[in-house]
């Protein structure tokens, strides 16, 4: 399981007091408000921030850290991802699961034989898709009743109901 959710990217400075424009990728924006502490994935080290101040402007999220007052000292992480650790995540609601903890789960089909792998989960202005690495090839499943019956996120396994098209 995933000890770390990405919820933003850091898009650019903003000012030189050493403030970040973030785009946001949670699906709780209003969760900066209540942000305390976050990693900054700097690559082969996650640097551990505090929060000071929340602010939105458009579709962003400005940020400002405590100890970083220059923009010389953030500018170097425009482009990384913002992360929070899985104690810091949204609590989850009866029937929820992380996308992040099915990545790389089994995937069946409903007369139990090994499909393939869940490589990703496409986020669609309608609804998730997974993809799935089926016999070398991408297969995209939408996450809908229909065609996904059941994800067990301890046994990291899906259970799919192929529909007519999909393969095609």
């Amino acid at each position: 399981m995933e000890d770390f959710f990405r919820v933003g990217v850091i898009a650019n400075t903003h000012g030189i007091r050493g403030e970040v424009k973030i785009f946001p990728t949670t699906d709780d924006v209003k969760r900066f408000d209540y942000l305390k502490e976050a990693y900054i994935d700097a690559g082969k080290e996650k640097i551990k921030v505090e929060v000071s101040n929340v602010r939105y402007f458009k579709n962003l999220v400005i940020v400002k850290f405590k100890g970083i007052d220059n923009i010389n000292d953030i500018e170097r992480y425009k482009g990384k991802d913002l992360l929070v650790t899985r104690e810091n995540a949204l609590p989850l609601e009866e029937g929820e699961y992380y996308l992040a903890d099915i990545i790389g789960a089994n995937v069946y089909t409903e007369d139990g034989n090994l499909f393939g792998s869940l490589e990703d989960v496409i986020e669609t202005g309608a609804n998730l898709v997974y993809s799935v690495q089926h016999e070398g090839k991408e297969v995209l499943l939408p996450v809908i009743d229909d065609c996904v019956k059941e994800v067990n996120v301890e046994e990291k396994k899906v259970i799919v109901h192929i529909m007519k098209g999909l393969l095609d």
